[in-house]
């Protein structure tokens, strides 16, 4: 997930009758201009490439193709298309807290937007021990490198005191942070992977050893799952569309442009993944893949094939660079979608401080604090190399019982809100949605299964230990907003805040009845006030 493009949130107002009208960022109306078919597929390549995890997959030798194929045909397509329809029928604010709440009610829908936060927040130590590895590889000689990069005392303050630096900058304003995201997904993603895959080619021309284990076919053998369990972490590669589902109002003619658009993005996202994990297997042989450094070290071979060595030093000061902007505007993005959903309720006061920014920064402390709890497990597992891979499953696992969630409330919603305007809609009409919904919860069920099991390939210590603090992990991540949503109280809410009902509180029914308005019904601005007041009063 390359969340170094994640873009704002921000909706624009205006004032109607008395109500707050929000309308989301690129809508058409007010002349705004229209998002084409061709940069919603940008957008969407955008937001999703990274290289952090293409070590991960280059042992694999050809049978990667198939796991990059599979998890898109599975993932990437039917979510992109739920999402999609979500966003352009709930295009109030909320994001994935309104389309679940519209279907579920707030405490389901509190509870998937949180794990989306949460998902981000256990990323975080994951990217930061990548983009320690890339500073230890700034250094010279490659055996110097390799040995810092694995030493966990090293990593362990890298993590920490990059992550605390980006947090205490992000006090001062998105302003900067955004410049940095924007140079960083430049300089250290879109630049490394082009160089990455044409330097593969170019290592082929030149007739150098080939490591790719072209002995494994292009079908896996799914009877050792001990073998396969990395590939479940491609899901997490594909993840991210829901942010860009928010734009797909702009578009001029969504319904048959968005799919053209995830199809195209598809195919980009699928060449830079295919090609740049087959050029590091390529390089280096796979008894010798590591998931942190194997990206470094094929970046250093690539460049010694060609005399010109110290290129690969270059590179690792750009994949930091753009680490360090994924983390400078991840930091405080998702959470302030948190900070909107508590100002209506649902978090207490003392978390709802902002600066003379408008950041919040007792959220933030709070964020800062997770992040350096979980990056202790560099303490408790083996290596660097186990920490990383128990930290990515955890976000895996974490992402995908959100996405079932997404699903669910796609479908239900599908049966309680028949009549409501959808400015696009997944084709074939029961039928279509059934199949996208069976497709995409059997991937996510299937990937989140394999994320408990250690594999095979890297020293995890105990897997007795490795499934334990997965499980703990997780359960302690789902009872926290549910505790949270439990205790809540009047007093949360704040009075300034203005938040757009929703369809079952204006209709006045629960959110599991099928609405009664006709084909098209737009509610009066007196039903959203009494509902508004209603809520208020509650």
């Amino acid at each position: 997930m390359a969340t170094e493009n994640i873009p704002s949130t921000s909706q624009q107002s205006s004032v109607k009758g008395g109500i707050k009208e929000e309308t989301p960022h690129n809508h058409p109306k007010g002349g705004v201009r229209q998002i084409s078919m061709m940069a919603m597929a940008i957008m969407i390549v955008t937001t999703i490439v990274s290289m952090r995890g293409l070590a991960s997959q280059a042992e694999f030798g050809l049978t990667s193709i198939f796991y990059y194929v599979f998890a898109a045909l599975v993932f990437l397509v039917p979510y992109a298309l739920v999402c999609a329809e979500l966003a352009s029928t709930y295009t109030r604010s909320g994001g994935v807290f309104r389309w679940v709440s519209e279907a579920f009610g707030t405490r389901t829908g509190w509870l998937s937007m949180y794990l989306d936060w949460q998902m981000v927040v256990i990323w975080f130590p994951a990217v930061l021990m990548f983009g320690a590895v890339s500073l230890a590889y700034i250094f010279w000689p490659e055996a110097f490198d390799a040995k810092l990069a694995g030493n966990r005392v090293y990593t362990l303050l890298i993590v920490l005191g990059v992550y605390w630096v980006c947090t205490f900058n992000t006090f001062r304003g998105m302003r900067y942070a955004n410049k940095l995201s924007t140079l960083g997904g430049l300089f250290g993603t879109i630049i490394p992977a082009a160089v990455l895959i044409i330097m593969g080619v170019v290592y082929l021309l030149m007739g150098k050893t080939v490591n790719l284990p072209l002995d494994k076919p292009f079908w896996p053998d799914f009877s050792h799952f001990g073998t396969i369990v990395l590939a479940a972490s491609i899901f997490l590669f594909y993840a991210g569309m829901e942010i860009q589902a928010v734009q797909v109002p702009g578009m001029k003619n969504p319904s048959k442009d968005f799919p053209k658009s995830v199809f195209i993005a598809a195919l980009i996202i699928l060449a830079i993944f295919i090609l740049g994990t087959l050029a590091i297997g390529v390089v280096i042989p796979e008894s010798k893949i590591n998931l942190l450094q194997s990206l470094l070290v094929a970046y250093d071979d690539l460049w010694t094939s060609i005399g010109a060595p110290w290129l690969g030093n270059v590179m690792a000061v750009l994949i930091t660079f753009g680490v360090l902007g994924q983390v400078s505007v991840v930091i405080a993005g998702p959470s302030t979608g948190i900070l909107a959903v508590g100002k209506a309720g649902f978090l207490p006061r003392s978390l709802q401080h902002t600066n003379k920014n408008g950041i919040q920064t007792t959220i933030l402390y709070v964020q800062a604090a997770i992040v350096s709890l979980l990056s202790l497990v560099l303490v408790l597992l083996p290596s660097v190399e186990s920490a990383y891979q128990i930290l990515s499953q955890m976000s895996t696992i974490i992402y995908l019982i959100m996405v079932v969630i997404i699903y669910a409330a796609f479908v239900r919603l599908r049966h309680t809100a028949p009549n409501k305007t959808r400015g696009f809609k997944v084709p074939g009409g029961k039928f279509g949605m059934w199949l996208v919904t069976l497709i995409g919860v059997s991937g996510a069920v299937l990937a989140g299964i394999l994320s408990f099991v250690p594999p095979s390939q890297i020293k995890t210590g105990s897997p007795t230990v490795y499934v334990g603090v997965l499980i703990i992990g997780v359960a302690v991540f789902i009872a926290l907003p549910l505790i949270v949503y439990a205790k809540r109280k009047k007093s949360w809410r704040d009075a300034g805040a203005s938040f757009y009902p929703f369809d079952w509180e204006i209709e006045g029914r629960t959110p599991g009845q099928v609405s009664k308005w006709p084909v098209g019904y737009q509610p009066s601005d007196s039903e959203v006030k009494a509902a508004m007041q209603k809520e208020e009063q509650s």
